[in-house]
C-alpha cells in the first residue's frame, strides 16, 4: 500500500496539472471500488476549478470552488495516470475514475484489486468528516514530531510498538516500509512494548521518522509491486531500504560481527516485520 513518501509523491505531481483548472468532465465507470462512488460527486465538483492539493496521512485532497474536497485513497494497487491529447480512445484497463480538465488533461485511477476508494466532503467540516477526524501527527510538519508529544501518546500502551506506529490516530501516513525502516534506526526491537520504550528511544524515532520520510520523497517513493510516480517512473527508495524485504541479509549495521545472524522477519497482526536481533535487542 503506498504510504506518506508515496502519496506525497503522487500529490505533488498532479499540482501543475490540475492547480487552478476547471474539471470540464468526471467520469465513474464503476458504482464502487473498496465502497461504492458517493452520490452527488459529479455534479458537486463537475464544471468547478482545483484551488489546492493538500496529502492527509494516506489520502489525496483536493478542494475545488464549490467549497467542497475529493478525497482520494489508493488502496493497495491504485496508480494515477496523467494522459495529454490526444486522449487514448478507450479506456485502460481497471480505469475506474477520471477528471479531464478545461485544456483537455486526463487524471485517471486505475485500480485492479479495487481496495482504493474515492468521496467527497464540504470542505469546512473536514475536521468532523469520518475519514480525517480521528488522524493523528503530520511527522513532516514542523515541530509536530517532538519527543513529550509522542510519549504522552504511546507510555501508556502495552502493544508492541510496530502496532503502534501503524495506529493512524498516533502518527498519520506511516506504513509497514517506514515504520521497519525506523524502528530499526532507532535501534528498537519490533515486538518492545509501547510502554517500555525509554525517553532517548522515543527522541531517537522522532528524530529518525522526518529524516527517513523526506529520504524517501527525495527518491521519489518506494516501489515493490504496483506503485508508480504520476510520469509512469518508479520511485527509488526501495534501493535504500536497510531492512525492509532484506531477510536473511547482512545487517548493515553490524556487519561482520559473529554474534549478528542478519536481518530476520517475522509476523505481527498478519504483517512481516523485518529487523535484525542483535542491532533491535528485545529484552
Amino acid at each position: 500500500m503506498p504510504e506518506l513518501p508515496e502519496v506525497e509523491t503522487i500529490m505533488q505531481g498532479l499540482v501543475p496539472v490540475l492547480k487552478g483548472k476547471t474539471i470540464t468532465h468526471i467520469a465513474i465507470n464503476r458504482p464502487d471500488l473498496r465502497k461504492p462512488f458517493p452520490p452527488g460527486l459529479k455534479e458537486t465538483l463537475e464544471k468547478h476549478s482545483v484551488i489546492q492539493l493538500r496529502r492527509r496521512a494516506k489520502y489525496i485532497l483536493i478542494d475545488f470552488s464549490s467549497g467542497h474536497s475529493l478525497l482520494i485513497h489508493l488502496g493497495m494497487s491504485g496508480r494515477i495516470f496523467i494522459d495529454h491529447p490526444p486522449l487514448p480512445p478507450s479506456l485502460r484497463k481497471h480505469e475506474h475514475f477520471s477528471l479531464t480538465t478545461q485544456d483537455g488533461l486526463k487524471i485517471a485511477l486505475i485500480d485492479p484489486r479495487r481496495f482504493g476508494l474515492v468521496t467527497f466532503f464540504a470542505t469546512e467540516k473536514e475536521k468532523t468528516f469520518p475519514l480525517l477526524a480521528h488522524l493523528g501527527l503530520e511527522p513532516l510538519e514542523p515541530e509536530a514530531l517532538k519527543t513529550e508529544i509522542l510519549a504522552a501518546k504511546i507510555n501508556h500502551k502495552r502493544s508492541p510498538i510496530k502496532s503502534i506506529l501503524l495506529d493512524q490516530r498516533i502518527i498519520a501516513g506511516l506504513g509497514n516500509i517506514y515504520v521497519c525502516e525506523a524502528l530499526f534506526r532507532a535501534s528498537i526491537h519490533p515486538e518492545r512494548s509501547a510502554s517500555s520504550l525509554k525517553e532517548t528511544e522515543i527522541e531517537a524515532l522522532c528524530n529518525v521518522i522526518p529524516v527517513i520520510l523526506r529520504e524517501a520523497l527525495a527518491a521519489g517513493g518506494s516501489s515493490l509491486r504496483d506503485y508508480v510516480k504520476t510520469d509512469g517512473q518508479k520511485g527509488g527508495f526501495q534501493t535504500l531500504h536497510q531492512v525492509y524485504g532484506k531477510e536473511g541479509e547482512q545487517c548493515p549495521s553490524c556487519p561482520g560481527l559473529p554474534s549478528c545472524e542478519g536481518i530476520k522477519r517475522l509476523l505481527q497482526s498478519g504483517r512481516s516485520s523485518f529487523y535484525c536481533p542483535y542491532h533491535q535487542k528485545l529484552f
